[in-house]
């Protein structure tokens, strides 16, 4: 599969097959979100890989109560060690480098013939105090991953020329 494949093909996925992932394949998940970029190459990301049913569970629970989140046999679960580092930008460099790391993951999984779905809808006090996450640590972003149960219909987006300007902003 080709990056312009797996870009194609991915797509949040809701329900998962009940059949654990294998542990190579979540090795190569997590080597990819170790080689993504990242400002200053600062590499603030952590992740926990959370396979335990019962912790799901709770990880469900403590997503708003999406259940599909703790049907996964994989929640990773991806957070920064530093949440205050402004790029020169203005921009925190954190929730931004935590972002590339899981996208290198969304895209090594569909390759894997893996799903996922991003889940920002969460208690972050919740996730922490189930992981035993200490303070300034952040959790970012929570990543079902899976086998998927269902095929993706036609991707909803944009037309080009309605996102993408040439040169200067002419909307």
């Amino acid at each position: 599969m080709t990056v312009w494949e797996a870009i194609q093909q991915r797509h949040s996925v809701r329900r998962y097959q009940d059949r654990a992932v294998e542990p190579e394949k979540i090795d190569r998940l997590m080597e990819a979100a170790r080689l993504a970029p990242s400002a200053g190459n600062r590499q603030e990301w952590r992740f926990v890989v959370v396979t335990d049913a019962d912790m799901r569970q709770k990880l469900a629970a403590a997503a708003n109560g999406q259940r599909f989140v703790g049907e996964a046999p994989v929640v990773i679960v991806a957070c920064s060690v530093d949440d205050e580092h402004l790029m020169p930008c203005g921009q925190l460099s954190a929730p931004i480098d935590v972002a590339i790391a899981l996208e290198h993951i969304a895209l090594q999984a569909t390759e894997e013939g893996l799903g996922t779905c991003w889940i920002g809808a969460f208690d972050e006090a919740a996730v922490k105090e189930l992981l035993g996450i200490p303070d300034p640590v952040r959790v970012v972003e929570l990543m079902p991953v899976g086998y998927p149960a269902t095929t993706a219909g036609p991707k909803n987006r944009l037309p080009r020329d309605e996102i993408v300007m040439y040169e200067k902003w002419t909307m």
